[in-house]
């Protein structure tokens, strides 16, 4: 007789498979993200040889600028990454679409699970449950099963197990993704600092996904291990009847089959188009970007946010200075000591422009702060950095005309690859005027009081401290006003946008 049982509705049945799927999304594009930069540090500076744990047998050198964070990305399979093959920015987007889905989920699945009263098969409401799973733990210890009269849904075990992953290791990973954001750490850095800063909160958060794989591959292990004639029609068509194991069996294990095809379809999907992917990707992942922090409005640092002792003694990097073949005039003006190294400073939208040498840019009221800068592929090193605003460089061509939306800064030097292998072109980035009139925007000339070295961008180049490091063009030729970036380059707002696929809106 199919007996229904109140334990497991459709409702809950059907947040169990979109999770599966979400889970798996996550995780795959996880590995992606990581083989960018596969090592995790406690230490925000990420000095050579201080790595807790790394997957890679690449030595690093302990001299800066000699070795790029774009040289120890590391190539893994589509079978196993999402979408495989040295593709972080599509990686990032994948990421964030499963966070969006997988949380707007995981909330449903709460409020449900306590509008019904289902909580209490999951939440303990006695102490008892403590002595009863470290029974259940020595009995599965010793391979055995507990009893099926143990399990009303779930036995003491399970029960703790599933609170931890829906209540803390679930918030914990939203919590430390959160806490890696670039806008998150400049306005709240305090927030950033619970974590154990930037790199605490990547490897914290790379440990909850590795519990959160653990808890995944018990789980559908003991499913189909511990009382799976009880369990699999239950979970499958949420009756009691033993009699449809055989049924429930066979549709699980052809369920698990198609998520993983799925899996892998989406990373042969993403690589076979990686420029569709990303118009695919970019305008939905800006929702949860615009919804999530886009109302966070950046401030000028304030006083003890950041001290001299924060400074790191390691600073990464990625990108090469210009070669001879880049910019004639960069190497020749470097080998002047930049005496006369000047920018454009113009207004594409009225063909107004104006060459501003070093000297000048120096002359204007200065701004200095100390700052963690972040790329995307997970390094963090802290600084303090000098320069003029951007707004009171542009000032220099006088008031902003109407029609700008946008401030444009073009580098002397190259990209150091482009995704589609065509011949590498002059680095740029765009920002939004938010950003551009934020007293946290300079063109930076110092670093820690002494002239930008060079392998940092020297001797000038943008900082823009509510985004990750690929919005910061180093080696400024130009500074320009700008109506529409959908004009320059692929349409996408910047150089890394073209050649990597990331998003226009680097705040996460």
């Amino acid at each position: 007789m199919d007996l229904v049982s109140p334990d497991f509705p459709f409702w809950l049945r059907a947040s169990h498979l979109i999770n599966f799927v979400l889970i798996g999304i996550l995780l795959r594009s996880g590995i992606e993200i990581l083989s960018s930069l596969p090592r995790l540090w406690w230490r925000n500076d990420c000095a050579p040889g201080t790595e807790w744990l790394r997957f890679t047998k690449r030595k690093l050198p302990k001299e800066e600028g000699v070795y790029t964070s774009l040289m120890d990305e590391k190539p893994v399979s589509p079978l196993l990454a999402l979408p495989g093959n040295e593709n972080i920015g599509l990686g990032r987007h994948w990421h964030g679409l499963g966070v969006m889905l997988w949380v707007l989920n995981g909330v449903i699945y709460v409020v449900l699970l306590f509008a019904t009263g289902l909580w209490r098969r999951i939440i303990p409401t006695s102490w008892d449950v403590i002595p009863e799973a470290w029974e259940s733990f020595k009995i599965y210890l010793g391979f055995g099963v507990p009893d099926v009269s143990h399990f009303t849904p779930y036995d003491s075990l399970q029960m703790i197990a599933y609170t931890g992953v829906i209540f803390v290791i679930a918030p914990l990973l939203i919590a430390t993704g959160i806490a890696m954001s670039p806008t998150v750490r400049t306005r709240f850095p305090w927030y950033v600092r619970l974590w154990g800063g930037h790199q605490g909160a990547r490897s914290i958060h790379f440990l909850g996904m590795v519990a959160m794989s653990i808890f995944i591959v018990v789980h559908v292990g003991l499913v189909f291990l511990v009382h799976p004639t009880y369990n699999l029609p239950h979970m499958v068509f949420g009756v009691t009847d033993t009699a449809r194991f055989a049924q429930a069996f066979t549709i699980a294990i052809a369920t698990i089959v198609v998520v993983i095809g799925f899996w892998i379809f989406l990373s042969y999907w993403t690589l076979a188009d990686r420029a569709r992917a990303h118009r695919f990707l970019v305008p939905v992942t800006e929702i949860g970007r615009k919804m999530g922090l886009g109302w966070v409005k950046m401030k000028p640092n304030s006083p003890g946010q950041y001290t001299e002792k924060d400074i790191s003694s390691f600073h990464w990097t990625n990108g090469l200075p210009p070669t001879e073949d880049e910019s004639a005039y960069w190497v020749a003006s470097r080998d002047k000591d930049f005496a006369d190294y000047e920018i454009l400073v113009k207004d594409i939208t009225t063909g107004v422009e104006k060459r501003v040498t070093l000297e000048e840019i120096k002359a204007l009221p200065r701004q200095e702060y100390i700052t963690t800068t972040t790329c995307m592929q997970g390094w963090s090193a802290t600084s303090k950095f000098t320069g003029a605003r951007l707004s009171d460089v542009m000032g220099l061509l006088g008031p902003r005309p109407e029609g700008v939306n946008y401030v444009m800064a073009t580098s002397y030097g190259l990209a150091q690859k482009m995704y589609d292998n065509r011949p590498r072109e002059p680095f740029y980035s765009v920002i939004d005027l938010n950003d551009a009139d934020s007293e946290m925007t300079i063109l930076a000339y110092e670093r820690n009081g002494h002239p930008l070295d060079i392998h940092l961008g020297g001797p000038l180049r943008l900082r823009v401290e509510s985004s990750h490091g690929y919005k910061m063009t180093k080696w400024i030729a130009e500074v320009a006003w700008i109506a529409d970036y959908a004009e320059y380059g692929d349409g996408r707002g910047g150089t890394r946008e073209d050649s990597a696929l990331q998003a226009f809106n680097g705040r996460i």
